[in-house]
């Protein structure tokens, strides 16, 4: 079955160079090619929760061979009681850590005021699930000129998704690279948090020259069962992975935003080992 695409004017207009070619338009973060020839993991805390805790990932995640970093400043959570993450001090924090590995960063943005804010710290700006079709916060993400990882919505069709892409686009920043979080359905309740739709991949990768990557961490909802969907991921053609990590030490107790589901450096450097055995091959 086809989706049904939406009117995509200016993705559109640039995709049509690429549709003969049947190649990726890279998308580059603190000069790595997401989208290029090897797939690109991207790692680090869910939320920073302190300059120690975020370094100490930092440097795990840099001694994997890993150069770029995500961690959460500005955290939406269902109640409002949660942990909301550091705000300015956590831009702060990451901005300080960038400095001590030369990590590239890559944070969320949850408000079209925060944005400029956000874009002076950040090498990439993340639109979470929750704000995919914020369409405001999709524009100004838009005009930072910074590259945009937008992820999909719980429950957002394909033809959704590419149309939050657009606002992003119509502001003249076709940088957009697709993240894959999984998908809510009753089914998977009682042992995930979302089902890793591996099918979208494939499709994203059929219908436009953006990169798209998966978020097996948020899929599973608990670290020992990270491993084997960033396998199928790179399997179903996903150009890389973003991964929550932990530090080798963490103390999980300690943890003010989603504990389960940072996995540690041993396994963290043995997803690693298996995405650079071969590029993603290209289905179109």
């Amino acid at each position: 079955m086809e989706p049904t695409i939406p009117d995509l004017g200016i993705l559109r207009r640039f995709w049509s160079g690429f549709e003969d070619a049947g190649t990726t338009q890279a998308v580059v973060v603190g000069g790595v090619a997401i989208g290029g020839a090897d797939p690109v993991i991207i790692a680090g805390p869910c939320a920073v929760e302190s300059y120690e805790q975020t370094l100490a990932i930092a440097t795990s995640v840099r001694r994997a061979g890993i150069r770029i970093l995500r961690g959460g400043a500005f955290k939406p959570r269902t109640y409002p009681g949660s942990f909301q993450g550091l705000g300015d001090e956590g831009l702060e924090i990451l901005a300080a850590v960038r400095r001590e590995t030369g990590l590239a960063i890559v944070t969320e943005v949850l408000d079209p005021r925060l944005v400029e804010r956000v874009a002076a710290v950040a090498d990439m700006l993340q639109i979470g699930s929750r704000s995919m079709q914020n369409t405001p916060l999709l524009t100004e993400a838009g005009r930072s000129g910074k590259p945009v990882l937008l992820k999909r919505g719980w429950s957002a069709t394909l033809s959704e998704w590419l149309g939050a892409a657009e606002y992003v686009a119509r502001e003249g920043n076709t940088q957009i690279v697709f993240c894959e979080r999984g998908i809510r359905v009753p089914a998977a309740e009682g042992y995930a948090r979302a089902v890793l739709d591996l099918n979208v991949i494939h499709a994203i990768r059929a219908l436009t020259p953006l990169p798209v990557l998966a978020d097996p961490s948020h899929a599973a909802g608990r670290w020992d069962r990270v491993e084997p969907l960033a396998r199928a991921a790179l399997a179903a053609s996903a150009h890389g992975l973003l991964i929550e990590a932990v530090a080798a030490d963490t103390d999980r107790a300690l943890l003010r935003s989603d504990a389960e589901q940072g996995i540690p450096p041993d396994v963290l450097e043995r997803i690693v080992g298996f995405a650079r055995r071969g590029p993603a091959p290209d289905p179109r």
